[in-house]
């Protein structure tokens, strides 16, 4: 799930960048910016649509899960958790049937997110409850 991201830096600055990010299928994008480090934003996600997403400021710890049928999922699915930092561009892609929980590690956190599909374009989004899922 994740495109590694690098970091060049000489007398002019500094560059982080990600040449193997393909952007041909981003039709909208976004940041979130969580009002504080204690909050998690989650569980949601999409059967249809996928995301990608950035830390372009701070850091951000994403949790993952494949969902096996959205009407009513597992309580025991897998949790994949991954942390994304502003020090290189990487970016984690969210494919379609997964859902996540978002928290800001540092204050100020900005994420940067990339999705395939307009607002609106589709009908696809679902939510659970933070404590829905028996291994966070």
């Amino acid at each position: 799930m994740l495109l590694k991201g690098e970091k060049n830096q000489d007398e002019r600055g500094i560059i982080t960048y990600n040449n193997d990010f393909d952007a041909s299928q981003i039709k909208r994008i976004y940041t979130i910016e969580n009002h504080s480090t204690e909050f998690i934003r989650g569980w949601q996600g999409h059967k249809v649509e996928q995301r990608w997403f950035a830390c372009i400021r701070g850091s951000f710890k994403v949790s993952v899960i494949v969902i096996d049928h959205f009407e009513n999922p597992s309580k025991e699915l897998t949790i994949q958790t991954y942390v994304l930092k502003d020090d290189v561009l990487t970016y984690l892609h969210i494919p379609s049937g997964c859902i996540t929980a978002i928290q800001s590690k540092q204050k100020g956190s900005k994420l940067l997110v990339l999705a395939d599909y307009k607002l609106g374009e589709i009908s696809d989004e679902y939510r659970y409850s933070l404590d829905y899922f028996n291994n966070i």
